[in-house]
This record gives structure tokens, C-alpha cells and sequence, in this order.
């Protein structure tokens, strides 16, 4: 069984360029498969998750998501097929003056009837699984603050707590640990892997640390300039392989220092 095929896949840039954002890809990731996105910034990493994601419409080329081609769907049945999966993009999409356990809990909005979600609003519906949920990233103790009071990679785990909470076949999680220190980074990981192996979800995980990629992933799929440059099991991904994924670019390793940056954020958001 397979999450996502693609063949020949090529996907227009969306501020009107014609230039292809991604060219002509074949991939096919099976259920359960681990994966990680490498390769330096515009290779096409987040556009393909979006497109995996069923965000974006291929120009060319046959998508499967979950063995059925989305953008031959009517707008209901694709929406269906949406909430099996979750897209946790870099641009945070927590509401500021929101408190924290009201932004996990929008998880679940899919499947909340319309006067479920606006009573949660008031009276947050299941507090307590937003609590278990934070508190496997280190945020027990944020289950009532406010999001703008918190640090941007406290809000970046935030985000990645609704993934915990939702009922998703695949995680498609862009740049999850931007911000931060590399215990947390390898932490997160760690966290995202165990649910996508305890629930037999697919993980496809795109990182700028190329080396806690390697270290943390069966298999690095390695793009530059809308191409698949390698696709490999990490063992047999070499440092010549890396050289040449990322030639003229300055590879980013895992941080040494704590870092957390409000601008660059990863979180949740379930489609």
C-alpha cells in the first residue's frame, strides 16, 4: 500500500511565474514509510509537501494520495480525503490572542460539528488530551497561557501538538525543529517518529540539518532546483552525495548554541 505516488509530476510556481517549481518527479512513499526532504532553500521541499498535501494542483504528471488521485475528486470528497491528512507548514497559523489549549485542540475542528467548535472556543472540549498532547514536547505548564506569550520555538512545538491530536494517515511536517536547540530538535524528532510508528502514519519530514536527517531517518530524498538529485537509504547517502546536493550552498548542521527564532516557525495546521 502506498501513501503517495507520483509520475511525472511537475507544479507551476503560484505567484504566476511559468518556470516549474517542481519538474517532472516520480516518488512513491508506502504507508508507514519515514522519510526525510533534504536540499538547500527553493529546492522545492515545501512546495512538494503542499502538493502532497493536496494544496497545490500538479501542471503535468499523475498524483495518488491514499490510492486516490485528489484533483479528480469533486471539492467534498477531496476535502474528505484532506482530513486524513496533516500539513505542519513553516508559517504558524496560531491565532496570537488564542490561549494555547484552544490552538491544539483545533485539531480536531474537522471532525467537531459547527456548535462543538464554538463551545470549545468558550469551554475548551477535551483539556485534558491537549495537556498530554503538549506535554510530550515540554509544554505542560503552557496548557493555559497565551500563544503571543510564548517563545517562538515554544510555539513551534505548540503547532506540532495538534499533530498528536488529530486522526491523520500522514504527517507532512515542513522544517519542524527551525527553532530549536538540539536537544529539543532531536526530542521533537524522536516524539514525531514514535506517533507516526505507533499509529502506522506516513512521515515525510522536510529538514535544513542535514545531519540529524541522516541520523534520524531511514530514507533522505535529496532535491535542488525542483529535482530529485538521490533516493537512497541513509546509509548509503555519502558525504560526496551531500557535496554535491547542496554544491554553491552553505549546508546548515545541526545547532551547537540554543536558538529560537519567532520568524522562523514550524507548526501545525490539519487539513
Amino acid at each position: 500500500m502506498t501513501s503517495f505516488r507520483l509520475q511525472g509530476v511537475t507544479v507551476r510556481h503560484l505567484a504566476g511565474s511559468k518556470a516549474p517549481a517542481l519538474h517532472a518527479l516520480d516518488l512513491e512513499v508506502r504507508r508507514g514509510e519515514q522519510l526525510a526532504l533534504i536540499g538547500p532553500s527553493g529546492a522545492g521541499k515545501t512546495t512538494l509537501l503542499s502538493t502532497l498535501a493536496c494544496a497545490h494542483r500538479p501542471a503535468e504528471g499523475k498524483l495518488e494520495v491514499l490510492g486516490q488521485d485528489p484533483w479528480h475528486l469533486d471539492q467534498g470528497a477531496r476535502h474528505r480525503l484532506r482530513a486524513h491528512l496533516f500539513l505542519a507548514p513553516q508559517t504558524p497559523p496560531l491565532p496570537p490572542r488564542q490561549r494555547v489549549v484552544t490552538a491544539v485542540l483545533a485539531a480536531r475542528l474537522p471532525h467537531w460539528s459547527l456548535a462543538r467548535a464554538l463551545l470549545s472556543l468558550v469551554r475548551p472540549s477535551d483539556p485534558d488530551a491537549a495537556h498530554a498532547a503538549l506535554s510530550r514536547f515540554g509544554l505542560g505548564d503552557k496548557l493555559y497561557a497565551r500563544v503571543d506569550r510564548l517563545s517562538g520555538g515554544e510555539r513551534q512545538r505548540c503547532g506540532l501538538a495538534r499533530l498528536l491530536l488529530s486522526s491523520a494517515e500522514a504527517f507532512l511536517v515542513d522544517e519542524p525543529i527551525a527553532a530549536l536547540d538540539p536537544l529539543l530538535a532531536r526530542h521533537t524528532l524522536a516524539t514525531l517518529r514514535e506517533e507516526a510508528a505507533a499509529r502506522g502514519a506516513t512521515l515525510v519530514c522536510s529538514l535544513h540539518q542535514v545531519e540529524l536527517a541522516r541520523e534520524q531517518f531511514p530514507r533522505l530524498v535529496g532535491l535542488r532546483d525542483g529535482r530529485i538529485v538521490f533516493d537512497a537509504p541513509a546509509a548509503e547517502v555519502s558525504d560526496a552525495m551531500i557535496a554535491g546536493l547542496y554544491a554553491n550552498e552553505t549546508v546548515q548542521p545541526a545547532s551547537r548554541t540554543p536558538h529560537e527564532s519567532a520568524e522562523r516557525l514550524a507548526v501545525g495546521a490539519c487539513y
